[in-house]
């Protein structure tokens, strides 16, 4: 199974920044890599950046939401079958950014979720504890809750266009990382949540990213973990340099292992 390394810009770069971002990754990601790479520009850069990328089978696009609503009369919003129109594969559900600063609650998010399967988009879907829920001990069961609103009612053909990522959300921006073993531990616990729920099969064969500061210090131990399947890369994906030494790093691990 390959890896993913996704890279977030969130809301960073400007037009002619976010350009010269795309050629410097795509110059350094090998078309015969082990490691599927993801990239999630900011919405207005989207189309243009897909036009305009070389052809590389390794890397594909993604946005970094979607509405959970059709076309209609929802002013500001894009639907996930906008992003599939223009080139984009795969969209981010459930940021923790996007549930911590904008609201999305757990129904919007499994709205969201559906819409991206239903369009032909991957559905990345983000879960993660904050910092209490973390120290009380209330980890494992805040994101097994998160991961049940949002696929409920998934199939297990549709489960083969889910992607997971667990983001330690007191660990993202805050100069504190989870440990390879912490990263181990819950992602483990993902797969079991999807074994019991769809099979060992789809457990098997769903990856799951690893999404807490993760850089080219830690990515390699992070990586070589069993259970982790690659990661989604926030601060370190607006560094070319960074983000392809992490790129590298997923590619070690998996030769390593292989």
């Amino acid at each position: 199974m390959r890896n993913i390394v996704a890279g977030n810009w969130k809301s960073n770069k400007l037009m002619v920044e976010a350009r010269e971002l795309m050629v410097a990754v795509y110059k350094g990601v090998s078309v015969d890599g082990l490691t599927d790479v993801i990239l999630a520009p900011p919405a207005p850069f989207l189309s243009a950046l897909v036009l305009e990328a070389p052809e590389n089978k390794s890397i594909s696009w993604a946005g970094q939401q979607c509405s959970g609503y059709e076309m209609g009369a929802y002013t500001g919003e894009f639907t996930a079958s906008m992003l599939h129109s223009i080139g984009v594969c795969s969209v981010l559900i459930g940021h923790s950014e996007r549930r911590d600063k904008f609201g999305e609650s757990e129904e919007m998010v499994a709205m969201k979720l559906r819409s991206a399967l239903d369009s032909g988009l991957t559905a990345i879907l983000c879960c993660g504890e904050n910092l209490g829920e973390r120290e009380s001990g209330g980890h494992f069961t805040r994101v097994m809750e998160q991961l049940k609103h949002a696929l409920h009612g998934v199939s297990e053909k549709e489960m083969e266009d889910v992607v997971l990522a667990y983001e330690p959300i007191w660990a993202i921006g805050t100069g504190r990382t989870a440990s390879a073993d912490q990263a181990q531990e819950m992602h483990h616990a993902i797969r079991e949540f999807i074994k019991e729920n769809w099979g060992e099969m789809i457990a098997g064969n769903t990856r799951i990213l690893y999404g807490g500061s993760c850089k080219p210090s830690n990515a390699g131990e992070i990586f070589a973990q069993p259970d982790v399947n690659g990661g989604l890369i926030g601060g370190a994906a607006l560094s070319a340099a960074d983000f392809l030494a992490i790129v590298d790093a997923s590619d070690q691990s998996l030769r390593e292992t292989h």
